[in-house]
């Protein structure tokens, strides 16, 4: 009676274990174990009983409220465009709430130098925002260029983490 015992604990550790998938062309091929990047927008679950709960959406939108950027580069990628959108259908509907866009940069250059580059990333989600029709008084922008960097390190991805604009809720 021990044999069908171990067959099925062998058969249950080797399919939660697992972390390869089969190649069609042969052998096997390790699956993404890591966890999901957490500054995207995920999409909102279905709800159990069908209805939909539009604060709840876009509440969950809005906890997306980080844009990063490229070295030296102040442009907004397309990947972006959700938070843009996001923070937009916020501000309009809610024309006394306010923002602040907080501009930020990696180590590398001068304090100057990165403190210009955080303006530039933070006055990039600006005029993203008021190109949705986004009130300038909901908006206020500062940069702390390298003066608050998200990752202490010092190495390319604790850089790209510190190249960002925050977007802050008053």
């Amino acid at each position: 009676y021990w044999v069908p015992a171990v067959i099925s604990v062998a058969l249950m550790l080797g399919a939660c274990g697992s972390t390869k998938e089969r190649n069609p062309a042969g052998g096997t091929v390790p699956t993404q174990t890591s966890e999901p990047y957490t500054d995207r927008i995920a999409p909102a679950p279905a709800p159990v009983d069908g209805s939909y709960d539009a604060a709840a959406a876009a509440e969950r939108a809005l906890s997306t409220n980080i844009i990063y950027f490229d070295f030296d580069d102040s442009t907004i990628k397309p990947e972006y465009q959700g938070v843009i959108d996001a923070f937009a259908s916020y501000l309009n509907a809610n024309p006394t709430a306010r923002v602040r866009l907080e501009g930020h940069a990696d180590e590398r250059g001068t304090r100057e130098y990165n403190v210009g580059l955080g303006e530039r990333r933070a006055n990039a989600v600006q005029s993203a925002l008021l190109a949705k029709g986004v009130s300038a008084q909901q908006i206020s922008v500062i940069s702390y260029g390298e003066e608050r960097p998200a990752d202490p390190g010092h190495d390319e991805a604790a850089w790209a983490k510190n190249r960002r604009v925050q977007i802050i809720r008053q």
